[in-house]
C-alpha cells in the first residue's frame, strides 16, 4: 500500500510539470535528412524536459506524400490514402523516438486515449498522427487542448504565417500577431485531400479558437523552438483567440 502511495505520489507531482505540444514539420524526416539532425532534436527534447513536459507530433512529410500520391495513382480511396499517412507519420516518430533512448515515454500512442496516459507520467511524449481525416496539425491542436499545453508550437517550414503567398508576391509580410478568423481567410482554402494540409487547417484553428490555446507557427529549428517556449516574441506568427488588431512585420 506505502508502495503504491509512493508511485502515486510520484506521478502527481511528474504530471504537474507544464507542458508543451510541439508539431515537427515532416520535412525535418525527408529522405535527405541526416541522423545528426534527427538527434539534435532529441537532445533538444531532453533539454527541454528538464523545465516543461514536451509532447511532440511529427508530420509525415515528403515521404508520406510520396506514399500518398503513389497509392492514389494506384485507385486507393482517400480514407485508406489518409491512414497511409498516419503510419508514415508515426514512422517518424519511432525514428525521433530512438535518437533519445532514455527518459522518454517508450511507446508511440496512437489514440487521444493512450496520449493522455502517456502525459501522465511526467516524460516527453512523441506520436504521430491519430485519426483518418485529420492532419497532424489538428492532431497537435487537439493534444494541446487534451493535455491542457501551456503552448503549442507549430515548427512549419516558413517564418510565419503570411498576409499573401510568398510565393507569388515578393512583398508577403509575415504576420506578427494574427486573430482566427484572419487565420481561416488566408488559409481557409487549403485542400481536405490526404497529402494536401498546409499550415493549419479549419479544424486545427476551430480546436485552438474554442479552447483558447496560445500558438506560434515558426520555421523549424532547435534554437527557434527553445527560444519560443522560452517566451521569445520576436519568433514567428502568434495566433490569437481574441479580436486584437493584426500587426505585420
Amino acid at each position: 500500500m506505502k508502495d503504491q502511495q509512493r508511485v502515486r505520489g510520484t506521478m502527481s507531482k511528474l504530471s504537474r510539470k507544464k507542458k508543451v505540444v510541439i508539431k515537427l514539420s515532416g520535412s525535418i524526416f525527408s529522405s535527405s535528412a541526416r541522423s545528426k539532425s534527427i538527434k539534435e532534436y532529441g537532445m533538444m527534447i531532453t533539454e527541454l524536459n528538464k523545465h516543461v513536459q514536451p509532447v511532440v507530433i511529427a508530420g509525415g512529410g515528403n515521404i508520406a506524400r510520396h506514399y500518398i500520391d503513389l497509392a492514389r495513382e494506384l485507385g486507393s480511396d482517400e480514407a485508406s490514402l489518409d491512414l497511409l499517412g498516419i503510419e508514415v507519420s508515426r514512422l517518424n516518430a519511432k525514428l525521433l523516438l530512438h535518437s533519445i533512448r532514455s527518459c522518454v515515454y517508450p511507446k508511440v500512442p496512437t489514440n487521444l486515449e493512450e496520449v493522455s496516459i502517456a502525459a501522465e507520467t511526467g516524460e516527453p511524449v512523441i506520436l504521430g498522427g491519430l485519426h483518418p481525416g485529420q492532419s497532424t496539425n489538428a492532431t497537435s491542436a487537439l493534444v494541446a487542448e487534451k493535455v491542457k499545453a501551456q503552448i503549442f508550437v507549430n515548427a512549419t517550414d516558413v517564418n510565419g504565417i503570411y498576409d499573401s503567398d510568398p510565393n507569388i508576391n515578393r512583398h508577403a509580410k509575415v504576420f506578427k500577431r494574427v486573430t482566427v478568423d484572419k487565420c481561416i481567410e488566408v488559409l481557409g482554402k487549403n485542400s481536405s485531400m490526404a497529402g494536401k494540409y498546409d499550415l493549419m487547417d479549419m479544424v486545427a484553428l476551430k480546436i485552438i479558437e474554442r479552447s483558447r490555446i496560445p500558438t506560434v507557427i515558426l520555421r523549424a529549428s532547435v534554437t527557434n523552438i527553445i527560444k519560443v517556449i522560452g517566451s521569445d516574441t520576436k519568433i514567428g506568427t502568434r495566433i490569437l483567440v481574441s479580436e486584437t488588431a493584426t500587426r505585420t512585420s
